[in-house]
């Protein structure tokens, strides 16, 4: 059975960019299992119309790998694929991907003092194990009675359905979030009619996109310190609106006033701006980020309800106040498993645990990377590791936690590393303590960063500097280290 020095599932930014780092530190005995035809991870998964990143690219992208061609200042799917891809073909980490190859089921063998994996492909070993899937592999679909019984046409924005044309339809859209704020505008002008279910209405702010002209890009090619120059300058601008995020939520105001001003002046209509008017405070969920959006709400064949779904039927979706709504397709745009993806039920640690027994529906690991009872096993983009920054800046810094556990491993000789149930109890203590009166656990909202009981277990309540800080340099002390005999 082949063996491998480190197994990566998941061949997006994470992946590939941990991949990068290993060719960098000469570790070239390295494979990647991706489950689709394709590198990209979730910017090949997600290609609804309108599909585009809400973060400036020049912090959404890799700080070892520039891109002054940037056509957008906020970046189109096919674009970022684009990049991902060209990334991974400079680098040399593109043979080491393996594509259409799904794990399917991890363990420990502690006599290996390895990872043994079963894919779609075959079996293999791996020293160790890293899960590079992030937080979106996993579409929920809605939780409804009948959802399938419905006979038309449905699917989940996450998997767009290309076949499908939706020209003269009646569709239906469940959710509000920051895709179908993508994709509302670019379908409603090719459908019937359009019924859009809201549970929660969501803080949407103007867009602030625009065109890199030729002048821009040549600047950046020249003078990349241009680029790296407004890099900082976008990290700071974020760092900055998360104190508010942090518990000093009075200085959102500010931000809400642009938010409810925006509302204000694309919906004139009473009684729709009444339903659009969010009444938690801005950030509890993930803002919005759109010019677009409330405008296509206003068109006379698209109608917003918000009475909760009571059942789908064979042709139609019934509301709690008793109106049904016939409709051709249903498009569910209603977000992610995010702590219940295929991977927390097939990987299985020491005793047989399965991640998600483990986790009992509140994911916790130390730094965002490493759990008791998976010894050499890491996390990139794990629970309490996502910051309100740029998701990239987050990843390089676990990967730089990543490189340096791989290192010190090869200096002690160590074959077997596991943190220890004491130190990630304290460090989930302190994720608790810290994100007290904060906007994720007291902002007014259910949100995916919050687990049943209200607990914050998505996002580091802290700077992403101060997380850099802290993932800089693997330290030996909270972990329990085995090295080789010989």
């Amino acid at each position: 059975m082949e063996r491998h020095r480190v197994v990566i599932i998941g061949a997006g930014f994470a992946g590939i960019g941990l991949g990068v780092r290993l060719r960098q530190a000469g570790i070239d005995d390295f494979v990647i299992v991706e489950r689709n035809p394709s590198i990209g991870g979730t910017w090949f998964e997600h290609t609804y119309p309108g599909c585009q990143c809400d973060v400036p690219t020049h912090l959404y992208s890799y700080s070892f790998a520039r891109n002054p061609n940037w056509s957008r200042l906020y970046p189109l799917q096919e674009e970022i694929l684009d990049y991902i891809r060209d990334v991974a073909d400079r680098s040399g980490v593109t043979p080491h991907v393996r594509l259409g190859c799904e794990m399917e089921r991890a363990e420990w063998d502690e006599t290996a003092a390895a990872w043994r994996l079963r894919s779609s492909h075959g079996e293999m070993l791996g020293d160790v194990l890293v899960s590079a899937i992030g937080g979106f592999a996993e579409p929920e679909d809605p939780s409804v009675p009948g959802w399938d019984s419905f006979t038309g046409t449905r699917f989940h924005s996450a998997r767009w359905d290309h076949d499908h044309d939706l020209g003269g339809e009646r569709v239906a859209v469940i959710g509000t979030g920051c895709a179908a704020a993508q994709f509302i505008p670019r379908i409603q002008r090719k459908v019937k009619q359009l019924v859009v279910f809201q549970r929660t209405p969501g803080w949407v702010m103007p867009h602030p996109d625009r065109a890199m002209g030729a002048a821009e890009r040549q600047l950046y090619k020249r003078v990349p310190a241009a680029q790296d120059a407004q890099r900082n300058f976008y990290f700071a601008m974020y760092e900055a609106i998360g104190v508010g995020f942090r518990g000093r939520t009075e200085l959102l105001a500010p931000i809400e006033r642009v938010g409810r001003a925006h509302l204000a002046r694309q919906v004139s209509e009473p009684e729709l701006r009444t339903k659009l008017t969010p009444h938690y405070r801005f950030g509890c969920k993930r803002p919005i980020l759109s010019n677009h959006f409330y405008p296509a709400l206003t068109r006379p064949h698209v109608e917003l309800v918000t009475e909760p779904i009571a059942r789908v039927t064979e042709g139609s979706i019934a509301t709690s106040g008793g109106t049904s709504y016939e409709v051709d397709t249903i498009i569910a745009a209603t977000g992610y498993k995010y702590n219940r993806s295929l991977m927390v039920d097939r990987v299985r640690g020491v005793r047989d645990a399965s991640l998600g027994e483990v986790w009992d529906q509140s994911p916790r690991a130390y730094l965002g990377s490493t759990v008791p009872r998976f010894p050499n096993m890491f996390i990139l983009l794990g629970p309490n590791a996502i910051g309100i920054n740029s998701v990239i800046f987050t990843l390089e810094s676990q990967i730089q936690y990543v490189m340096s556990a791989l290192d010190t491993m090869e200096r002690r000789g160590v074959t077997r590393l596991e943190v220890r149930a004491d130190s990630l109890e304290r460090y989930v203590e302190e994720m608790d303590r810290r994100s007290a009166g904060s906007v994720w656990t007291d902002g007014g909202c259910n949100a995916y960063y919050t687990d049943s009981s209200g607990r914050n277990y998505a996002i580091y309540p802290g700077f992403a500097a101060e997380f850099r800080r802290r993932t800089r340099r693997f330290d030996p002390e909270p972990y329990e280290l085995t090295a080789s005999a010989a």
